[in-house]
Protein backbone atom coordinates (compact mmCIF):
# COMPACT_ATOMS: atom_id res chain seq x y z
CA UNK A 1 0.00 0.00 0.00
CA UNK A 2 1.58 3.36 -1.08
CA UNK A 3 0.63 6.44 0.98
CA UNK A 4 2.77 8.79 -1.14
CA UNK A 5 -0.21 10.45 -3.01
CA UNK A 6 -2.96 10.38 0.20
CA UNK A 7 0.44 12.59 1.83
CA UNK A 8 0.17 14.66 -0.56
CA UNK A 9 -3.37 15.22 -1.00
CA UNK A 10 -3.47 16.08 2.84
CA UNK A 11 -1.15 18.53 2.23
CA UNK A 12 -3.02 20.24 0.13
CA UNK A 13 -5.87 20.14 2.62
CA UNK A 14 -3.39 20.92 5.51
CA UNK A 15 -2.70 23.97 4.08
CA UNK A 16 -6.04 24.99 3.47
CA UNK A 17 -6.94 25.18 6.78
CA UNK A 18 -4.17 26.39 7.67
CA UNK A 19 -4.50 29.65 5.42
CA UNK A 20 -8.44 29.75 6.68
CA UNK A 21 -7.73 28.92 10.16
CA UNK A 22 -4.07 30.68 11.03
CA UNK A 23 -2.42 29.12 14.05
CA UNK A 24 -2.32 31.29 17.16
CA UNK A 25 0.80 32.10 19.11
CA UNK A 26 1.52 29.40 21.13
CA UNK A 27 -1.25 27.11 19.86
CA UNK A 28 -0.06 23.14 19.93
CA UNK A 29 -1.97 21.90 16.88
CA UNK A 30 0.08 18.59 16.62
CA UNK A 31 -2.27 17.95 20.19
CA UNK A 32 -4.76 18.83 19.21
CA UNK A 33 -4.16 16.51 15.84
CA UNK A 34 -3.69 13.69 17.67
CA UNK A 35 -7.09 14.39 19.82
CA UNK A 36 -8.93 14.82 17.03
CA UNK A 37 -7.30 10.87 15.99
CA UNK A 38 -8.31 9.30 18.99
CA UNK A 39 -12.22 10.84 18.84
CA UNK A 40 -12.07 9.71 14.95
CA UNK A 41 -10.91 6.27 15.74
CA UNK A 42 -13.92 5.87 18.43
CA UNK A 43 -16.69 7.47 16.15
CA UNK A 44 -15.08 4.56 14.14
CA UNK A 45 -15.78 1.87 16.98
CA UNK A 46 -18.91 3.38 17.90
CA UNK A 47 -19.88 2.61 14.43
CA UNK A 48 -18.68 -0.88 14.16
CA UNK A 49 -20.30 -1.24 17.43
CA UNK A 50 -18.29 -4.57 17.98
CA UNK A 51 -18.13 -3.60 21.74
CA UNK A 52 -21.54 -3.45 22.29
CA UNK A 53 -21.95 -6.78 24.33
CA UNK A 54 -25.24 -5.16 25.87
CA UNK A 55 -27.03 -4.71 22.54
CA UNK A 56 -28.57 -7.57 20.58
CA UNK A 57 -27.65 -4.84 17.61
CA UNK A 58 -23.92 -5.39 16.74
CA UNK A 59 -23.73 -5.42 13.51
CA UNK A 60 -21.33 -2.70 11.78
CA UNK A 61 -23.26 0.30 9.96
CA UNK A 62 -22.25 -0.52 6.99
CA UNK A 63 -25.32 1.15 4.91
CA UNK A 64 -27.04 4.23 5.22
CA UNK A 65 -28.73 7.09 2.85
CA UNK A 66 -27.28 10.58 2.86
CA UNK A 67 -29.43 13.27 1.84
CA UNK A 68 -27.82 15.31 -1.16
CA UNK A 69 -29.25 17.90 -3.22
CA UNK A 70 -31.32 16.92 -6.74
CA UNK A 71 -29.00 17.33 -9.75
CA UNK A 72 -31.55 18.07 -11.93
CA UNK A 73 -33.07 21.28 -10.02
CA UNK A 74 -30.95 21.40 -6.81
CA UNK A 75 -33.73 21.00 -5.04
CA UNK A 76 -33.65 20.51 -1.35
CA UNK A 77 -34.96 16.38 -1.83
CA UNK A 78 -36.10 16.92 1.39
CA UNK A 79 -39.26 14.59 1.63
CA UNK A 80 -37.69 10.83 2.07
CA UNK A 81 -39.20 9.21 -0.85
CA UNK A 82 -35.85 9.56 -3.40
CA UNK A 83 -37.94 12.16 -5.21
CA UNK A 84 -37.59 15.65 -5.52
CA UNK A 85 -40.55 17.36 -3.66
CA UNK A 86 -39.48 20.87 -5.83
CA UNK A 87 -39.38 18.94 -9.80
CA UNK A 88 -40.67 15.64 -9.02
CA UNK A 89 -37.77 14.20 -10.61
CA UNK A 90 -36.90 10.64 -9.28
CA UNK A 91 -33.44 9.81 -8.40
CA UNK A 92 -30.12 11.40 -7.72
CA UNK A 93 -31.83 12.80 -4.20
CA UNK A 94 -30.58 10.35 -1.73
CA UNK A 95 -27.42 8.74 -2.08
CA UNK A 96 -26.46 5.23 -0.08
CA UNK A 97 -23.12 5.66 1.60
CA UNK A 98 -21.04 3.42 4.44
CA UNK A 99 -21.16 5.47 7.55
CA UNK A 100 -18.33 2.85 8.70
CA UNK A 101 -15.90 3.35 5.94
CA UNK A 102 -16.75 6.98 6.04
CA UNK A 103 -15.53 6.86 10.07
CA UNK A 104 -12.44 5.14 8.88
CA UNK A 105 -11.11 7.78 6.45
CA UNK A 106 -11.44 10.03 9.16
CA UNK A 107 -8.74 8.54 10.84
CA UNK A 108 -6.74 8.16 7.76
CA UNK A 109 -7.14 11.94 7.47
CA UNK A 110 -5.51 12.43 10.57
CA UNK A 111 -3.49 9.73 10.80
CA UNK A 112 -1.92 11.71 7.48
CA UNK A 113 -2.32 15.07 9.21
CA UNK A 114 -0.36 13.84 11.92
CA UNK A 115 2.92 12.92 9.71
CA UNK A 116 2.87 15.64 7.89
CA UNK A 117 2.84 18.14 11.66
CA UNK A 118 5.74 15.85 12.59
CA UNK A 119 7.21 16.03 9.01
CA UNK A 120 7.91 12.81 8.45
CA UNK A 121 10.96 12.10 6.39
CA UNK A 122 10.66 9.17 4.92
CA UNK A 123 8.26 6.94 2.68
CA UNK A 124 6.55 4.49 4.93
CA UNK A 125 5.47 1.26 2.85
CA UNK A 126 3.33 -0.39 6.90
CA UNK A 127 2.20 -3.95 7.07
CA UNK A 128 -0.53 -4.78 8.16
CA UNK A 129 -0.58 -5.94 12.14
CA UNK A 130 -3.85 -7.90 12.44
CA UNK A 131 -4.60 -9.25 15.70
CA UNK A 132 -7.80 -11.09 14.38
CA UNK A 133 -10.05 -9.73 16.94
CA UNK A 134 -11.74 -6.10 16.28
CA UNK A 135 -12.22 -4.83 19.78
CA UNK A 136 -8.44 -6.34 20.40
CA UNK A 137 -7.44 -4.13 17.20
CA UNK A 138 -9.29 -1.10 18.21
CA UNK A 139 -8.17 -1.11 21.76
CA UNK A 140 -4.22 -1.93 20.07
CA UNK A 141 -4.58 1.28 18.40
CA UNK A 142 -6.07 3.22 20.81
CA UNK A 143 -2.43 2.32 23.10
CA UNK A 144 -0.19 3.19 20.12
CA UNK A 145 -1.72 6.46 19.57
CA UNK A 146 -1.68 7.30 23.40
CA UNK A 147 2.15 5.57 23.50
CA UNK A 148 3.14 7.60 20.20
CA UNK A 149 1.88 10.77 21.65
CA UNK A 150 3.95 9.90 25.34
CA UNK A 151 6.78 10.05 23.20
CA UNK A 152 6.75 13.48 21.67
CA UNK A 153 6.87 14.82 25.06
CA UNK A 154 10.01 13.45 25.90
CA UNK A 155 13.79 13.13 24.63
CA UNK A 156 13.82 10.34 21.91
CA UNK A 157 15.26 9.63 19.21
CA UNK A 158 13.93 10.69 15.29
CA UNK A 159 14.19 6.84 14.77
CA UNK A 160 11.72 5.74 17.09
CA UNK A 161 9.14 8.45 16.75
CA UNK A 162 9.46 7.41 12.56
CA UNK A 163 8.12 3.54 13.69
CA UNK A 164 5.95 4.10 16.18
CA UNK A 165 4.30 6.37 13.92
CA UNK A 166 4.32 3.64 11.07
CA UNK A 167 3.31 1.45 13.88
CA UNK A 168 -0.21 2.98 13.43
CA UNK A 169 -0.05 2.69 10.35
CA UNK A 170 0.07 -0.79 10.60
CA UNK A 171 -2.40 -1.72 13.13
CA UNK A 172 -5.11 0.61 11.27
CA UNK A 173 -4.56 -1.12 7.73
CA UNK A 174 -5.20 -4.56 9.88
CA UNK A 175 -7.94 -2.73 11.26
CA UNK A 176 -8.99 -2.15 7.72
CA UNK A 177 -9.00 -5.89 7.10
CA UNK A 178 -10.80 -6.94 9.56
CA UNK A 179 -13.26 -4.66 8.76
CA UNK A 180 -13.24 -5.54 5.31
CA UNK A 181 -12.58 -2.65 3.36
CA UNK A 182 -10.16 -2.90 0.42
CA UNK A 183 -7.45 -0.04 -0.57
CA UNK A 184 -8.92 0.77 -3.26
CA UNK A 185 -12.32 1.34 -1.34
CA UNK A 186 -10.24 2.99 1.33
CA UNK A 187 -9.04 5.25 -1.43
CA UNK A 188 -11.62 6.22 -3.13
CA UNK A 189 -13.39 7.04 0.07
CA UNK A 190 -10.77 9.32 1.09
CA UNK A 191 -11.00 11.25 -2.12
CA UNK A 192 -14.61 11.91 -1.34
CA UNK A 193 -14.30 12.83 1.58
CA UNK A 194 -11.10 14.90 1.27
CA UNK A 195 -13.36 17.04 -1.60
CA UNK A 196 -15.89 17.50 1.06
CA UNK A 197 -13.30 18.72 3.48
CA UNK A 198 -12.09 21.44 0.83
CA UNK A 199 -15.88 22.35 0.34
CA UNK A 200 -15.75 22.62 3.99
CA UNK A 201 -13.53 25.38 4.36
CA UNK A 202 -14.65 27.46 1.62
CA UNK A 203 -18.00 27.77 3.13
CA UNK A 204 -17.64 28.56 6.42
CA UNK A 205 -17.34 25.49 8.27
Amino acid sequence: MNLQNLFGLQKQLDEHIEKKHPRKEGEDRLSKKILTLQVELAECAQESRCFKFWSHNQEPRIKDYKQIKCKWCNGSGDDGTGVCPDCRSSGDVYKEYNPLLEEYVDVVHFTLSVGLEIEIKHEIFPEPINYGDVVIQFNELFGQISYFASILNRENDWEEVESEYERIWSLLFGLAGLLGFTWEQIEQAYLEKNEINHQRQESGY
